[in-house]
Formats: structure tokens, sequence, C-alpha cells
């Protein structure tokens, strides 16, 4: 049983945490809302669509703290049975190993065609049924591991949807939210065929309908 303290430090954290989700949530939607990637790649003479490297670390770094932290509060609650001090190094850790894969896709993104896009998202919608994503999605869920056992697991668990965010658009405010909501349920609830199917197959027709007819899908601008 949980001491009065070791309560209140568990609640302190995850009211912590929840509150830097919000606000790095103001900052992912102005800094997406200011400008768009292309502008500011012609402006700053980018070559990749994301613009410098820097400002997309810095805008993929709110987006991820933003999407991922709340999913992450059990775990955090965990570390403080662990150590109270250790949180911040907990989180950190967590957000730098999602640092990692941005700066990834950094390297080896191109903008997609609506094709493209629509095969990719399709293979996410096939990850999402496959027993890998079950795996890390458990692993994510119940293990008390540190950060960067943690972040590892989660990026597992949410590559998949991640890779749909890309296709979608890397700055789209509209499927940020959309994605993040999926990835905190999936984070916070525990595996259901009746849920994780129609998500799973919900992924597989957006990824159609992107091949098929993509001016039809929301908040989401066919390449020309």
């Amino acid at each position: 049983m949980m001491t009065t303290s070791a309560r209140t430090a568990a609640v302190a954290a995850a009211l912590t945490t929840l509150a830097l989700a919000a606000a790095c949530w103001v900052i992912a939607v102005r800094q997406m809302d200011s400008m768009s990637i292309g502008s500011h790649a012609m402006a700053i003479g980018g070559t990749t669509g994301l613009g410098s490297l820097g400002f997309f670390v810095g805008v993929w770094v709110a987006m991820m703290a933003a999407m991922m932290l709340p999913g992450a509060v059990p775990a955090v609650v965990r570390q403080t049975r662990v150590s109270v001090r250790g949180v911040p190094l907990f989180l950190c850790s967590y957000i730098a190993v999602w640092t990692l894969v941005g700066i990834v896709l950094y390297e080896i993104y191109s903008p997609p065609g609506s094709n493209a896009a629509g095969a990719i998202v399709i293979a996410a919608g096939v990850y999402e049924l496959s027993p890998i994503k079950r795996y890390f999605r458990a692993r994510c869920r119940e293990r008390n591991t540190p950060g960067l056992g943690f972040g590892v697991e989660c990026v597992g668990s949410s590559v998949g949807l991640m890779a749909v965010l890309v296709a979608l658009g890397v700055m789209s405010v509209t499927w940020m939210v959309v994605l993040a909501v999926v990835i905190v349920a999936q984070k916070l609830l525990p595996p259901r065929a009746a849920l994780d199917v129609p998500v799973a197959l919900a992924v597989l027709a957006l990824g159609i309908l992107l091949i098929v007819s993509p001016a039809s899908v929301p908040a989401y601008t066919p390449m020309m």
C-alpha cells in the first residue's frame, strides 16, 4: 500500500507531466500555425521539405511531448515508486528516443505523393494488426523500465500511427490531434479486439482512400 507521501508524489508527478504536455500542445500548434514547412524551407534554403534540422527538431520535440506524455502518465507514476528524483531523467530519456526518431525521419524524408502516402498508411494498418505491435504495446503499458527502454518500447507500439502522420502531413494539426487521441487510448486501455481491430481497419481504409480518392481525405492536400 502506498504511503500518503508516496501518493502525493505520484499525483504531483502525474499533474506535472500533464501540464508539460499541455504547454507543449500550445507551443506545437503555434509553431505549426505560424508557418508551413514549405514556406519556412524556402525562406531558409532547406532542401528536405522540412526546413532546417534545428527548426524541425524544435517542432518535432514539442509535437512528441504533446502527443506522447499524456499516455506516459502511468509509467511516470510507476517511476515515482522507484525514485521521485528520477522522474525528470525518465521523461527526458523518453523524449530523447522520440527525438532520435525525428532526426532519422529528417534524414530520410521525402514528401510522398498520394499513392506512396496510401501505401505507407496501408502498411501502418497491417502493422496495427501484427503480433509485433501487440508485443510492444503490452510492454509499453505494463513494464517498469528506464526512460530509454520505455521510449524504445513505445516507439514500437506507436510507430505505425506516427507513419500515418508522416504520410498525411508531418505538420498537420488536425491529424496530430486525431492520432494523439488514438495513441493515448492505446497506452491507457488494455488490448481489446473490439477496439483495436476497428482502428486498424480504419487505418487500412484511409490508406485505400488516399490512393483512389486523395482529394476526399480530410485535412490532406494531394501533391501536384
